[in-house]
């Protein structure tokens, strides 16, 4: 198997934190470990305070939420870094594809001669071979001594997957929002969701419902008239729908509010006519992430694929809610859900319209759970379940818990899916005393 040997470390101290950063070289296939290498980024952070001792301490790492985003970026010890630190040195990996592990773009991508390269790479960067990495990279830093693992909303699916292939590795799981439902493909996932979508639009609805007319004038104007974002994309009126992603969240800047907030001056008036501000655009523009991460728009619908193809389930699952036509009074919203037309409409997804179309129909993606293992488990887990997750169903999510052996769920509904950002510290801490 290729080197994992670590290739640079560099530490920075700020905020009361002690901040070293790891790099390694890691299998793109780890069943083909010399055909080639990826970089993989690692940063430990431990108080400053526990300095002298830090190397005694347990070990945390934390898995981001995504897929496609990087690790969080600690400037201090707040939120459920605070709780961490106070027990744990704590490990941020910035998953492959992500952050400074090899980051995945349309830039990085099209240096791959062609769309089927393009989908054969992409098909690496799922959980399984993450956990492969933090295998790699617990050996790498730790030798022999066991970690535990918090995974944040599709960290939590990496966790569970680590449980399936590697429990060896754990000394403990805790999964925030992200107990993954045990399927084979998205269909079941999507009908779920989308009823949660539909009373996460009601809710919005029913706390402004002076947007009703807001939201229609919207639509109505992008059906009009071609209108065009700052970065010169056409805002269709389902990328303007697509907002509603933000629904299940409270954390600020990504929440109802903050979508309610945008449209109080959606409209300027000119002297012709009133038209859609460039304030209005340039947030809609800003709101949601497919051109900068977007293995979260290639690889989303693969995450609940094991032997089976997605086929593009969220346009297909669609079809069975008639809540989600344009025509319909009030419009909704959609939530996190992937669709071919941005591939025609955000400009960064456009060149990868194809490599999306493949992994669309690839239908011998590897297994990300093993049930047996699961349902014999002897790590210690616990996880939060939030009631009205817009992203991840509570009811498949218990099901999930019922299935891993000895896993402590605490379902609640003072939380949305931020639970984490927004109340990080008392969630942590609770979580860890379940542990045990």
């Amino acid at each position: 198997m290729a080197t994992s040997m670590n290739r640079k470390s560099k530490t920075h101290k700020f905020g009361g934190l002690i901040c070293t950063s790891h790099e390694f070289e890691v299998p793109l296939d780890y069943a083909n470990p010399n055909r080639a290498q990826i970089s993989l980024f690692v940063r430990e952070v431990i108080s400053a305070e526990h300095s002298e001792n830090a190397e005694n301490m347990p070990v945390l790492l934390f898995l981001q939420g995504g897929p496609g985003f990087g690790a969080d970026r600690p400037e201090s010890a707040s939120g459920w870094m605070k709780r961490a630190l106070k027990t744990h040195r704590v490990m941020l990996i910035d998953e492959r594809g992500t952050g400074l592990s090899n980051a995945v773009t349309h830039e990085t991508l099209a240096t791959l001669a062609n769309a089927t390269m393009q989908a054969e790479y992409l098909k690496f960067f799922r959980a399984d071979n993450i956990v492969r990495d933090c295998e790699m990279v617990r050996k790498a830093l730790l030798g022999e001594k066991k970690w535990t693992v918090l995974g944040q909303s599709y960290g939590g699916f990496c966790a569970t997957t680590y449980l399936s292939f590697a429990p060896e590795g754990l000394a403990g799981a805790i999964m925030t929002g992200g107990l993954p439902p045990l399927v084979n493909c998205p269909d079941d996932v999507y009908r779920a969701t989308y009823k949660m979508t539909i009373e996460k639009n009601k809710i919005f609805y029913d706390q402004f419902p002076d947007d009703v007319k807001k939201v229609r004038k919207i639509v109505d104007c992008l059906y009009g008239e071609k209108v065009l974002l700052p970065t010169g994309e056409i805002l269709s009126p389902s990328r303007f729908l697509q907002l509603g992603l933000n629904f299940g969240f409270n954390s600020a800047g990504r929440s109802m509010t903050t979508i309610h907030y945008m449209m109080e001056n959606a409209f300027v008036q000119t002297s012709a006519q009133p038209k859609l501000s460039y304030q209005f655009l340039r947030n809609v523009e800003s709101m949601n992430p497919f051109n900068t991460n977007p293995i979260y728009a290639l690889l989303h619908e693969s995450i609940y694929c094991q032997k089976q193809a997605s086929d593009w389930s969220a346009e297909r699952m669609v079809q069975d809610f008639q809540e989600f036509s344009h025509d319909h009074d009030p419009v909704c919203f959609t939530g996190e859900t992937i669709y071919p037309f941005m591939f025609d409409e955000y400009e960064c997804l456009k060149p990868l319209k194809e490599a999306a179309q493949i992994l669309a129909e690839f239908k011998d993606w590897p297994a990300l759970y093993d049930i047996e293992v699961l349902k014999s488990n002897s790590v210690p887990c616990s996880a939060t379940i939030y009631y009205n997750d817009l992203y991840v169903d509570r009811v498949l999510a218990e099901e999930t818990g019922k299935t891993i052996c000895g896993a402590k769920y605490w379902i609640t509904n003072e939380y949305e899916h931020d639970g984490i950002r927004e109340d990080g510290e008392k969630i942590l801490d609770r979580l860890l005393e379940m542990l045990g």
